[in-house]
């Protein structure tokens, strides 16, 4: 496929590095460490620094000075992130337009904790700060500022953080090569089809973004209906849930129907996603039964499950994959690859698959690998992993494509480069990356300017884009008309009307 776009990027980045290259000998000779070889040296040039304590503050926030408190700069810090309303301010000054990677030098109360970056008013993303009794970096990089002066702000997501001072730095143009990425599926038994698929897949990315929409009622559905009347265009990607088809939930009467809406799906010209909300089996549940892939409503501990400690556990897990292997299998006869995604956000801990840390979770996520591609014969599979960190990531082996979900603060249409390029990190070989779970659909003339070309996004249902009183009424909540349909008329974006027949795509 041609790929005019990407060229022009390629060369205008190229020019960019071997203008910007001041190695030395002492360069070539530094000590070897465990980055992932395709992650290069962090040239960033320290620009300027501005303490917390010299802020301007809102709410509650407020300089603390206290001893034994870690080390930090100036002659403190503030703290008080707890209310939408409290905030730290700096005034930052900027001489060149382009790239910054801001550095809020921060440590969390208690755990890890994101909270919002805005610059003038408008939210940029989350940085995310690391628990501990020092201070630590948490940094959000390729934010394009113009020359002047800005209000750069950080204001509660989580909140509950010291912050000690914002450092500025220069921010390189990212490595262009991260879109060359290899055609080869994880599975070497995948069909004709699903091979088809994913070379398209990797022949766009770098350049266009598919859209995509989850809809638990099928395609004829009530997101897919605004959707098409707001913009006049359809997602290209459809995402369901095998949820229904849980054996914890059969058993309490629920009846799945996302096979046959994914079949009608791929026969229409579309392509398929599923995700699976495991309910854990009947003898973990320990709260509301239809809440059953939450952790806090299971008793379920999978590191013994895992390692052998509980083996009835162990069988009764298989069981499950089973079940929903049988579905699978049903798509696989009828011809439709598919986008697995399973064992989604583990390492939030808020599903039961990631509660018992990451080496339980990637346990099973290669036990699920191999046991539907080698037991099953599942060779109609696309395998995205979505763990949400590089501890989660169980080897690219095991790994097609990398998804990242984000929930952007409404009305926020940044490109997300920051979130992007951790995912793109997160494996030893360059794999595709795409926004598996949105709820505002981002800007893709802001991720085109960044370098952030996500394959894709998939907005979630329900309130992210239809709501209010009239059942087929867009929502604008999250994501505006005028940005919907932006985004979905966007020359680099694929629909459903522009997709190609699968059936006859090139084979390289």
């Amino acid at each position: 496929m041609p790929r005019p776009f990407m060229q022009m990027v390629l060369l205008f980045f190229t020019t960019l590095m071997l203008c910007a290259c001041t190695d030395t000998p002492e360069d070539a000779g530094a000590a070897e460490d465990d980055t992932p070889p395709h992650v290069a040296p962090d040239p960033r040039t320290l620009i300027a620094t501005y303490e917390a304590e010299d802020a301007v503050h809102t709410g509650k926030v407020g300089p603390v000075t206290r001893a034994g408190s870690g080390s930090y700069s100036g002659t403190g810090y503030v703290e008080g992130f707890e209310d939408e309303a409290d905030s730290c301010v700096f005034i930052v000054e900027i001489d060149e337009a382009g790239f910054y990677d801001l550095n809020f030098v921060s440590r969390g109360h208690g755990s890890d904790k994101d909270n919002y970056v805005n610059v003038d008013g408008e939210n940029i993303g989350t940085v995310h700060t690391l628990q501990g009794n020092e201070f630590n970096d948490a940094f959000i990089t390729r934010v394009y500022l113009n020359a002047t002066r800005h209000e750069v702000s950080l204001t509660p997501y989580w909140g509950w953080i010291s912050l000690d001072r914002l450092e500025v730095y220069t921010s390189p143009p990212p490595d262009m090569a991260m879109y060359d990425v290899a055609k080869t599926l994880a599975n070497p038994a995948s069909s004709d089809i699903t091979r088809r698929l994913y070379s398209y897949l990797c022949d766009i990315y770098g350049e266009y973004i598919l859209s995509g929409q989850y809809c638990d009622s099928g395609p004829l559905g009530k997101e897919f209906q605004v959707i098409k009347k707001a913009t006049g265009k359809t997602p290209a990607v459809l995402g369901l849930d095998m949820m229904d088809y849980s054996p914890s939930r059969v058993e309490r009467g629920s009846e799945g129907k996302a096979t046959q809406w994914g079949m009608n799906f791929w026969q229409s010209g579309g392509i398929v996603t599923y995700c699976w909300h495991w309910n854990a089996p009947g003898k973990y549940l320990s709260g509301t039964w239809f809440s059953g892939f939450y952790t806090e409503h299971t008793n379920m501990d999978l590191g013994k499950i895992m390692n052998g400690e509980d083996p009835e556990g162990y069988e009764l897990l298989m069981s499950d994959i089973d079940a929903i292997a049988e579905q699978l299998v049903v798509l696989r006869d009828a011809g439709v690859p598919i986008l697995w995604r399973p064992l989604h956000e583990a390492s939030g801990g808020w599903f039961w698959w990631g509660a018992s840390g990451p080496e339980a979770y990637k346990a099973l996520y290669i036990t699920m690998f191999e046991k539907l591609s080698e037991e099953w014969g599942l060779n109609n599979l696309i395998w995205v992993w979505n763990g949400q960190h590089a501890d989660w990531y169980p080897g690219d082996a095991y790994v097609d494509i990398v998804g990242e979900d984000i929930y952007a603060a409404p009305h926020s249409y940044a490109s997300q480069i920051d979130k992007f390029l951790a995912a793109v990190a997160y494996s030893d070989a360059y794999k595709p990356v795409h926004m598996t779970e949105n709820g505002v659909v981002f800007d893709p003339e802001l991720a085109r300017r960044d370098g952030a070309m996500w394959g894709g996004w998939r907005t979630w249902g329900g309130e992210f884009v239809a709501g209010g009183t009239a059942l087929y009424a867009l929502s604008e909540q999250y994501t505006e008309e005028w940005m919907l349909e932006k985004a979905y008329n966007d020359p680099f974006v694929v629909t459903l009307e522009t997709l190609p027949d699968f059936y006859n795509y090139p084979l390289e």
